[in-house]
């Protein structure tokens, strides 16, 4: 598309800075000052950046709360010929962001639909994160919730052990969450096991914590507070001695069992010996006696 013809009709999904406002594209800038409208997450964010490059191209909010009703109204846009871009408060629309509904509903219309790429902050993470960069998923934010987040962090390590590649596993998460995140990650894929934090992506105080499981959680919690967007990574090859471990403690089980200590207690005495919740010790009973 030549830069001197005019805007074509349809929809442009376009990318914004995730921190550094010099990462915001000349086709991007172009588009928001060329569009007939820019629908935004919060039209308050964009309108700063909007400000900043002198753009004054109208808004209108287009947020997860609002985003069905709002689509059905831009598809009809679209439809008469309007020129429509879609911008999320930071990085690219749809990723762990609003877009996927009017992107769908653009499709389903036969209405064009552009995507303007820019800064993204899984891919910005995972190129300087140290870690695999062949594959990986990215699974946005991990669950609220203590117990539903080890649930799909142990699931997530079920299906790397039958996995023929390994793929980095990405997620994002919030700065009041990190810490309880990296100990249910240590402990679930072992205190030896790779991963990297992004935070701040981009902006004056970026920072990347490399290292095990048991370093980047100890650093985390060695601090009073940790703010900005986190970025986590965990490396998809699972490490033999984590394999190792949970056959030494079911070997251990067995042999206090054997000694005549009930169960339970054999498990709360190898936890204690290996330094892990009784649990996780649990679970990784169950798991290797599954396995019998």
């Amino acid at each position: 598309m030549s830069n001197d013809a005019p805007l074509a009709p349809g929809l442009y999904l376009v990318a914004t800075p995730i921190g550094n406002l010099e990462d915001i594209t000349l086709r991007a800038l172009r588009i928001l000052r060329s569009a007939d409208r820019i629908a935004c997450e919060d039209t308050r964010q964009t309108q700063k950046l909007l400000n900043h490059f002198g753009i004054t191209t109208p808004t209108v909010s287009y947020h997860l709360h609002n985003e069905r009703g709002r689509s059905e109204e831009l598809v009809n846009a679209l439809r008469e010929g309007a020129r429509i871009a879609v911008v999320s408060d930071a990085g690219m629309p749809g990723i762990a962001d609003p877009g996927e509904e009017i992107v769908r509903a653009a499709v389903e219309a036969n209405i064009a639909v552009y995507p303007v790429p820019g800064a993204n902050a899984v891919l910005s993470a995972l190129t300087a994160s140290g870690l695999p960069t062949e594959q990986f998923a990215f699974h946005g934010f991990l669950p609220s919730k203590a117990g539903e987040r080890r649930t799909v962090l142990e699931s997530l390590r079920e299906t790397l052990k039958s996995a023929e590649e390994s793929a980095t596993q990405i997620f994002y998460e919030t700065p009041h969450r990190i810490a309880e995140a990296l100990v249910d990650v240590e402990a679930v894929f072992g205190p030896q096991h790779p991963i990297a934090v992004a935070r701040e992506l981009t902006k004056l105080h970026e920072e990347f914590l490399r290292g095990t499981a048991s370093e980047v959680r100890s650093t985390v919690q060695s601090r009073e507070g940790i703010r900005g967007e986190m970025v986590l990574l965990i490396s998809g090859k699972l490490l033999s001695e984590q394999n190792e471990s949970s056959a030494s403690l079911a070997e251990q089980v067995r042999r206090l069992i054997g000694n005549g200590i009930s169960e339970k207690d054999a498990l709360k005495q190898v936890a204690k010996e290996l330094g892990i919740g009784k649990s996780e010790a649990y679970r990784e009973w169950q798991r290797t006696r599954g396995k019998r």
